[in-house]
């Protein structure tokens, strides 16, 4: 019996996995390159920058060197902001003269450049952090520069750029204790207010988590309200001033409030609370009427309301006013400020359906704890100036009033 023999294959064809081969770095050539380009356009950036997009450089290897080209026009040393060796341009950001109109350019140019090749944005991240942690190599108008450009970065909502990378970087100890720090951000400040209003600055000191830590620009020596106020009147930011004024005002405000509560929950005495809010007044230089409405919001705040029980919300109100009239007395100390409680009392009343009939009882129960005088309720009544539920407030205040009238008919 014959037999077939398998039929096998003439020759077998061996795969191999070809290597890949890394291209030398050469970041030299690419950087002699560019400062080509700019000077074969003679710095025109519109022109540059086309040429740029149609050149075979390769971006994505030498991104950092690119913005090294763009900012210093050349390539720097390794760590450092010092010239490499090589070509170099000038037409570069720092070759500009510390002006808007000067640098402006520049923005407008590296936002198409990005628009083009945006892998190259967090080229652009590492090259302006590791300037701005290099402040103190950079001569003084180089930094005026740096944060003309940074200030003008902000304002083209130039992509890549986002707040952290800007502040964070700056916030080195060494830095900000030579006052590096402090000088750049108020040219930052100044520049960008120029076409922006404060909302816009505050919405980029949120978003970089600043807006709360303004003092942190200050050498260590110099972080006081006072120095604050002095160093930004001078540079003629006098809203930033009085915004952050009403930011440490409202942080304060808040400071009481938190220690005031808690001690109100825990059955603190009377007279130990009054001393702890006159020592917060003395430490804080809180106004007097912001005081006066801290202490009603702190007290209402600490009732146990009883959803739609008139009398038990009743009863709650009024022995919290018994409990913490000595409180308010203390603090009340003259017609405005009494004045004031009324229109609080007058606003809690209105905005809260459930404690519209209440104000009468909590006025009258002030008046009976010494802490509303006469002279006040009824100027209330007859001149009070909050339209907010009034009609229905003096209605219901009316027997009290006319009672308070008759007994002073009476002693005289």
């Amino acid at each position: 019996m014959s037999s077939k023999e398998k039929p096998t294959l003439g020759g077998t064809r061996i795969k191999t996995r070809k290597r890949n081969i890394a291209a030398p770095l050469d970041p030299a050539a690419f950087s002699d390159a560019v400062v080509q380009i700019y000077l074969d356009n003679a710095g025109d950036l519109e022109l540059v920058a086309k040429s740029i997009e149609s050149s075979d450089l390769n971006f994505s290897r030498y991104g950092d060197i690119f913005f090294e080209v763009v900012f210093t026009g050349g390539r720097t040393q390794p760590g450092t902001i010092k010239p490499e060796e090589g070509e170099r341009h000038p037409h570069s950001v720092f070759d500009c003269e510390p002006k808007r109109e000067d640098i402006l350019p520049s923005v407008v140019y590296i936002q198409k450049i990005l628009r083009r090749k945006p892998f190259l944005i967090k080229n652009l991240e590492n090259v302006m952090g590791r300037f701005l942690q290099s402040l103190e190599l950079f001569e003084e108008d180089e930094r005026k520069k740096l944060a003309i450009f940074t200030a003008l970065a902000f304002s083209q909502r130039l992509s890549g750029l986002p707040p952290e990378t800007v502040f964070e970087p700056l916030l080195k100890d060494n830095l900000v204790a030579k006052g590096l720090v402090l000088s750049f951000i108020t040219d930052f400040f100044k520049e960008y207010l120029v076409e922006n209003s404060l909302d816009n600055l505050i919405s980029i000191l949120k978003r970089g988590k600043m807006e709360d830590n303004l003092m942190d620009f200050f050498p260590p020596t110099k972080r006081s309200a006072e120095s604050f106020a002095e160093h930004f009147t001078k540079a003629g930011l006098t809203a930033l001033v009085e915004y952050n004024g009403k930011n440490i005002f409202e942080v304060k405000l808040k400071e009481i409030k938190t220690v005031l509560t808690s001690q109100i929950s825990e059955g603190t005495d009377v007279d130990e609370v009054i001393e702890m809010v006159k020592q917060q007044i003395k430490d804080a230089k809180l106004p007097d009427i912001e005081i006066v409405r801290v202490l009603w919001d702190v007290l209402m705040d600490a009732v146990q309301w009883s959803g739609k029980n008139q009398q038990q919300n009743a009863n709650s109100v009024l022995r919290q006013v018994k409990t913490w009239a000595p409180l308010l007395n203390t603090f009340c100390t003259s017609g405005k400020l009494q004045l004031e409680l009324i229109y609080k009392v007058q606003m809690q009343c209105y905005e809260d359906a459930k404690l519209m009939k209440l104000f009468p009882e909590v006025v009258r129960s002030l008046y009976e704890h010494d802490v509303l005088a006469e002279d006040t309720i009824l100027h209330w009544f007859r001149k009070g100036t909050n339209p907010k539920g009034r009609q229905a407030f003096v209605k219901g205040l009316e027997p009290f009033v006319n009672w308070l009238e008759e007994a002073e008919e009476e002693e005289e």
